[in-house]
């Protein structure tokens, strides 16, 4: 079993901002699998795949980012869930828009909603992976750009990072992590240098 958690906010203010891109990745892959819808209450939505064979959950909260560990915290008390089967998928303010980077493990970086799923795991051995939405500079500034949508110009390289995150999603649950982040990490970062 392989479990996707797409982090974001829940509900209209906070669609297609930076925050929300795990969202994003998740309903790609809700997309291109032909997911299930499955459980869902008040906590997070969920959706069930099979994809070669493997089960695979997609899972978002429907708690605000830095209360995200509750969404998964009420997710694991009907599944079983080890960490090395979780794999978290969250914005990123330190890589430029278009850049994905998959980590088997790590740490928060500051981002509240991974600080919000590490408190809720026994340890940081999980994965995650990160989807660049660009830096504002000073921390103030940062607040209101992640609550922000992403301009026309950015847009289409968001749209290609989104695709690639999904793709990355796919080897990592069905290849390894290994495997996964040989792929992606050295690859989406020399296309986004090289435009």
């Amino acid at each position: 079993m392989s479990v996707v958690f797409g982090l974001g906010n829940p509900g209209p203010r906070y669609e297609g901002t930076r925050h929300n891109v795990g969202f994003r990745v998740v309903d790609r892959l809700v997309a291109r699998w032909q997911a299930r819808p499955a459980d869902a209450t008040a906590e997070y939505w969920s959706w069930e795949a099979e994809v070669s064979g493997r089960a695979i959950h997609l899972v978002t909260p429907r708690t605000f980012m830095n209360r995200s560990g509750a969404a998964l915290e009420a997710w694991r008390t009907g599944h079983d869930l080890a960490a090395g089967e979780l794999l978290v998928v969250a914005d990123d303010v330190y890589l430029p828009v278009g850049m994905i980077r998959l980590r088997s493990e790590g740490s928060s970086g500051g981002h509240l909603g991974l600080e919000s799923i590490e408190q809720a795991l026994p340890g940081r051995g999980f994965a995650r992976l990160r989807v660049g939405v660009g830096s504002a500079g000073d921390s103030e500034a940062l607040k209101e750009h992640v609550l922000e949508r992403l301009d026309e110009s950015e847009e289409e390289l968001a749209q290609r990072a989104v695709e690639q995150a999904a793709d990355a999603v796919e080897v990592w649950a069905l290849e390894g992590p290994i495997a996964a982040m040989n792929r992606f990490n050295r690859r989406v970062s020399k296309e986004v240098h090289e435009e």
